[in-house]
């Protein structure tokens, strides 16, 4: 099933050429995130009869980021190979950890990408998104898709300054996902999609998600042994190579295979000087971010132990 949240906040379930409006059968009128209150909720949207609700064809459906406001948002940085070989990574996820970007951050489908500097380079990185179905902490490998409620594709878009990740990565507007969540029922192995980006009508990145370091299952069981995830959180897989700068006045498409097709702009009209951003002075490393802080030696390896993935040891 494909669920979206049209424009006013509506909650909406793929139907042939449309969207059948949902919204007032499950009670949600004025709700400011219906798909996480049905997520919450543990609602079975299977059984929901759609005779009487309101049809909004393809052509005037205007779709909105799925989940507005998620608890959280997690990051896994350089979790495909290729991408620590562009990035001249000497890392990768297996000792940096997760991150996190703030909600806010998020928009959905049609809106504007925001470049806040005029002189630092800002990038794409497509990525694939879990949706977190139901509460999970010191889940296992094994459980851990159990956990999942859907699949989005979702862009990380990152400013290459000198910041910690969550800061270069949690500007607004730095989360665009959509344009709807596919239920887990619809993807048996999120290990079988294929992820391709373009930045101004030109492919950038391509990949099949079985490249990832720590696939799917590995990622929600690691991530859920350092924090609860909560329904409705989402979980970004990580990029591959291919990422580079937007520009003001260009557009990003993200399509994975069965998941749909994100398009965005890029504007650069709030962009201010990095050197004249308020708070203090730091010093300037460079458009790569080659040495971004990573958890204390040892401390990822110590809860993949915790998470029973000792035989992902040779990864890193």
């Amino acid at each position: 099933m494909r669920i979206a949240r049209l424009t006013g906040d509506r909650i909406a379930v793929r139907g042939e050429g449309g969207w059948w409006d949902v919204t007032d059968q499950l009670q949600l009128e004025g709700h400011g995130d219906p798909v996480r209150a049905v997520i919450e909720r543990g609602t079975d949207l299977e059984r929901l009869d759609v005779v009487g609700a309101p049809f909004v064809r393809d052509a005037d459906a205007v779709l909105l980021a799925p989940v507005a406001r998620p608890s959280k948002i997690v990051g896994a940085p350089v979790n495909y190979r290729d991408h620590q070989i562009e990035m001249q990574e000497q890392k990768s996820i297996a000792d940096y950890g997760v991150f996190l970007k703030a909600p806010s951050s998020i928009i959905g489908p049609g809106q504007d990408i925001c470049l806040p500097y005029s002189d630092q380079r800002t990038d794409q990185e497509g990525e694939l998104g879990v949706v977190i179905g139901r509460r999970a902490r010191h889940v296992s490998r094994t459980d851990a898709l159990e956990h999942v409620f859907g699949y989005v594709p979702i862009l990380d878009i990152t400013v290459r300054s000198g910041e910690d990740r969550s800061t270069r990565k949690s500007f607004d507007t730095f989360s665009p996902v959509g344009p709807y969540i596919t239920t887990r029922d619809e993807v048996p192995d999120p290990a079988g999609l294929t992820l391709r980006c373009w930045v101004d009508g030109e492919l950038r990145q391509s990949v099949g998600t079985d490249e990832l370091i720590f696939d799917v299952p590995t990622l929600i069981s690691y991530a859920s042994h350092v924090m609860t995830l909560e329904p409705g959180d989402i979980i970004a897989t990580g990029t591959p190579a291919g990422v580079g700068s937007l520009t003001d006045g260009g557009s990003v498409v993200l399509e994975i295979s069965g998941l749909g097709r994100l398009e965005v702009g890029v504007t650069g009209r709030d962009s201010i000087a990095y050197a004249d951003r308020p708070g203090p002075a730091g010093e300037r490393r460079g458009d790569v971010d080659a040495t971004a802080p990573g958890p204390a030696p040892g401390r990822a390896h110590w809860a993949m132990h915790m998470a029973g993935l000792w035989y992902f040891g040779d990864l890193t």
